[in-house]
C-alpha cells in the first residue's frame, strides 16, 4: 500500500507540473468589455428585420463588410448553426448570437437595435429588439465563454438594457453601450 500510495503521489505531481507548463502557454482568458469589442461603424440602431434567420443574414453582411478576413456565408452559417444547438435569446427581448470562425482574428462584436422586435425563440418567449452578436477566433475558447458570461449578466441590467432602448441613432446606441455605468459595476 505504501509504494501504491508513492505511485498515486508521483503521477499526481507530473500531472499537476504538466498542466501548469500548458496553461503557461495558452493565452490568459479574459474578459473583454462592451468597448473593446464595439465600435461605432459596428453598432446599428433601427434596424429592420422580420425574422430570425433575415437578421443573421443581415448580421453576416454587416460582419463581413467591417472586417476583410471575415466571409458574409461562413458567418451567416457559424451563427445558424449554433441557434440550432438553442436559442440565444435570453430573455428580456435580448439575444446574443455568438460563435467562433476560423477567420477570425480577434473578438468582435456589433450591436443591433431592432426598430420592431421579433421573434427570436428566447427563454422568455418575448420578442428580441436588442442584439449583441459576438465573432471570436476558434481559439481560446475559455475567453469566449467569459465573454459570453459578462455579456449575459450585462444585458441582464434593467437600467442598461432601458438607456440603450432610449438611444435615437447608432452615435448614441455606441456611447450608451460602451460608456455604461452598469459595465463598470460589473468589471470592478
Amino acid at each position: 500500500m505504501g509504494s501504491e500510495m508513492c505511485i498515486r503521489d508521483s503521477s499526481n505531481t507530473r500531472k499537476r507540473l504538466s498542466a501548469t507548463s500548458t496553461a503557461a502557454t495558452e493565452p490568459k482568458a479574459t474578459i473583454m468589455r462592451v468597448r473593446e469589442l464595439l465600435t461605432e461603424a459596428r453598432t446599428h440602431s433601427e434596424v429592420q428585420a422580420s425574422s430570425k434567420k433575415q437578421l443573421l443574414d443581415q448580421v453576416a453582411q454587416l460582419a463581413a463588410a467591417g472586417c476583410d478576413s471575415l466571409n458574409e456565408q461562413e458567418v451567416f452559417d457559424a451563427l445558424v448553426a449554433r441557434e440550432k444547438l438553442g436559442s440565444t435569446g435570453i430573455g428580456e427581448g435580448i439575444a446574443i448570437p455568438h460563435c467562433r470562425l476560423g477567420h477570425c482574428q480577434q473578438p468582435i462584436g456589433l450591436l443591433l437595435k431592432l426598430s420592431t422586435p421579433i421573434d427570436f425563440d428566447a427563454v422568455d418567449g418575448r420578442p428580441v429588439d436588442l442584439v449583441f452578436v459576438l465573432l471570436v477566433p476558434q481559439e481560446n475558447p475559455e475567453q469566449h465563454l467569459k465573454t459570453l458570461s459578462h455579456l449575459a449578466s450585462l444585458f441582464n441590467d434593467d437600467d442598461y438594457r432601458d438607456e440603450l432602448r432610449l438611444s435615437k441613432n447608432d452615435h448614441h446606441l455606441y456611447h450608451t453601450a460602451v460608456e455604461s455605468e452598469a459595465e463598470l459595476r460589473l468589471a470592478s
